[in-house]
């Protein structure tokens, strides 16, 4: 019999005492009633604990204290600013929680442990598989995360304890969120900026490879952009020409050259140009005043003839070409000439006879 049925069955015996004492003396039973009544009253329990124990047989101390004693109590650990590693290098999380743990059963050859020990180490590894693949930016919602999965009663690896936690923050330290923080502006400039950059990139793409790829496709832009206006395209056909031939580094075609001419009523659009060998040639005849035909062809011949031993033949024959000079024009026949004309040729151009 336990202890709490021994303790259930002295309590019952002694009311039964008080009871049947009240009973007698009110019915006034005789005086040898009273130690039969009490001899009763010591028999009966002692009658009742010795049937229970012939039924239930020997019970051991430990196990009938192991039985009655009080529940377990729940042990507790509070761990505060904990260093867990995060998917980023050298940015840790900060870990706080309260460990909670009971202790599972037990062999008697079971060494001797430290469980708060065991089950904050327990708690540590949970929280660390997790963190270590979580990025730092996300404090808040991984603390929430964990605070999931550390809720729940698990055993620790040696098998002595459950262990669980709760109460659990997880923060930064304050100078590797003002890096975070500083780290996601720059991102956001660079997004911003990359755009933008694509938008100027697509912009000059459109504008050099469609728009302005020939004066054609300038004026039919500048056509529906300006609504259909036939009249203002005309008028700004000479600038779309120059733009064109700005942005492809090419010179106007002949034709269109022509056509604005004559649209302007001028005598050709002025372009400017850089001036050629025989450019500077016209203009060094022009000077002296050697407006004959007959010497400007001498003296572009005799040039050209020149020009040909010293550079290339371009600019030697862009003379020839431009004064037209005959092609059997050799030097025999500038002694004829000469002795035929008894003038000088500077004469002949209307200047002083040489001395």
């Amino acid at each position: 019999m336990t202890t709490g049925c021994k303790t259930t069955t002295v309590f019952l015996t002694v009311l039964c005492a008080l009871l049947l004492t009240i009973l007698g003396l009110v019915q006034e039973w005789p005086t040898w009633v009273w130690p039969a009544l009490a001899v009763l009253l010591i028999a009966v329990p002692a009658a009742v604990f010795k049937i229970a124990s012939a039924r239930r047989g020997p019970v051991p101390v430990e196990y009938e204290e192991q039985i009655t004693a009080a529940p377990f109590e729940r042990r507790e650990e509070r761990v505060t600013c904990v260093a867990l590693p995060s998917q980023w290098a050298d940015y840790d999380f900060q870990f706080s929680a309260t460990v909670r743990w009971y202790p599972l059963d037990a062999g008697g050859d079971d060494p001797i442990v430290n469980p708060a020990g065991l089950a904050v180490d327990a708690v540590l590894d949970r929280a660390r598989a997790i963190t270590e693949q979580r990025e730092p930016g996300r404090a808040s919602l991984v603390q929430h995360e964990l605070s999931g999965a550390l809720s729940r009663m698990r055993p620790e690896s040696t098998g002595h304890l459950q262990v669980m936690a709760e109460d659990v923050t997880l923060v930064l330290r304050e100078h590797d969120q003002e890096r975070l923080d500083k780290l996601a502006e720059v991102r956001k400039d660079k997004a911003v900026w990359e755009h933008q950059r694509k938008y100027e990139q697509s912009k000059r793409e459109y504008l050099g490879e469609d728009v302005l790829k020939d004066t054609g496709s300038a004026v039919v832009w500048w056509l529906a952009k300006n609504d259909d206006h036939v009249g203002k395209t005309v008028a700004d056909l000479d600038l779309l020409a120059q733009l064109t031939s700005a942005a492809n580094d090419t010179d106007i075609p002949e034709r269109l050259r022509d056509m604005l001419a004559q649209r302007s009523g001028e005598q050709a659009v002025p372009f400017e140009r850089e001036p050629t060998a025989a450019d500077h040639f016209e203009a060094f005849l022009n000077g002296m005043g050697f407006t004959d035909d007959d010497v400007r062809r001498f003296m572009a011949k005799q040039i050209a003839d020149v020009i040909r031993t010293q550079m290339p033949h371009a600019t030697a024959e862009e003379m020839l070409r431009r004064y037209d000079p005959p092609a059997d024009f050799t030097g025999d026949d500038e002694d004829e000439s000469s002795a035929a004309s008894p003038e000088d040729p500077d004469e002949a151009a209307g200047g002083t006879p040489r001395a």
